[in-house]
Parts: structure tokens; sequence; C-alpha cells
């Protein structure tokens, strides 16, 4: 997993809940020492789940709400400093969230052992997305927590529900 995935979250933590909440999750997870992160420096996919589940515990949320802390967090302050062009172009989530898997391949492009989700796009009707989650990470709860992030930012009330362990139900509100 690249290192800015780590850094929204250790930012996230930081802000919503304390350097000290961060330190005991760092603990918790077995890392001693913060380690020195650039946005580009490869982290081992366990060593990221496993700070996720210590601040599962430290912050005494689920999965889930740490996803749609962490998926609010990215889409609405972090990726606002660093990914803000991808943002303009797009009048609504519908659209943002159609041109996810492309977003993921420009910016990956020139990241060696980058690997980011991919998805494929499948209409129920008008106004529902079946969005195909393709990742051997297992992390579709943050995939959730960024579809509602997304909603936020663009001022929608989507419904947002999981419907396997690849696939996500978007009804939008138009």
């Amino acid at each position: 997993m690249k290192g800015v995935i780590a850094i929204a979250m250790r930012d996230m933590v930081i802000d919503k809940f304390g350097r000290e909440k961060w330190e005991e999750g760092l603990a918790r997870a077995g890392i001693n020492k913060e380690p020195m992160l650039l946005p580009i420096s490869d982290i081992e996919d366990s060593v990221v789940l496993k700070i996720v589940s210590a601040l599962c515990d430290v912050l005494h949320l689920s999965q889930e709400k740490l996803a749609d802390e962490f998926g609010d967090y990215w889409v609405n302050i972090y990726s606002q400093k660093i990914y803000a062009s991808y943002y303009m172009g797009c009048n609504n989530a519908k659209q943002f969230l159609l041109k996810m898997d492309n977003v993921h391949v420009i910016t990956t492009k020139n990241m060696l052992g980058a690997h980011p989700p991919r998805f494929d796009y499948e209409w129920e009707d008008e106004k529902t997305l079946i969005m195909h989650y393709k990742s051997s990470r297992n992390l579709i709860d943050f995939l959730m927590g960024l579809i509602k992030g997304v909603g936020k930012f663009y001022g929608e009330n989507l419904k947002v529900l999981k419907i396997g362990t690849d696939k996500v139900k978007i009804e939008f509100p138009y």
C-alpha cells in the first residue's frame, strides 16, 4: 500500500482524536517508533491492516465506522490538499464516482509497486449504480466510507449499501 494512505490515516486520527490515540494505536499494533513516511513509500498491507485493527480497539470504533471517518476525512479534507484537480469538472457524485477507476490508473501510472483497487460499473436503473470493487485487500468498507465522503462533498444524500465482498450499491437522489 502506498504511504499516502497511512499518512492520511495518521492525520485523520490526530486531527479528530488526538496524537496520543495515534501513538497508542501504533503501540498496540507493535510499532514502537513512528516510521518516516512519504506519499510514495511502500508499506506492507499487513502493517496497515494491523494499524487499522489497533485503531479500532483504541478508538472503540468498528472497522465500518473507522472506514466512514476515514472516507469523510480523505475526500473532504486530505485529498483536497493534493488531489483537488480530480474533483474539477465533476458537478455531482455520480460523475466523480464514474471516473474513479480512471483516476486510480492516472494517479498511480508512474508509481512503482502501486496496486490500487479497480472498479467496474453496472447500472441497475438510472438512479442506482452497482460499483464492482476489484482488489485483493478486501477493504470494501473503506470504499463505502469514501463513497459516503464523496456524497458529502457534493452535498448529496447517497444511499450506500454493501451487497457482497466486492460490490456496493449506490442510490443517487436524482
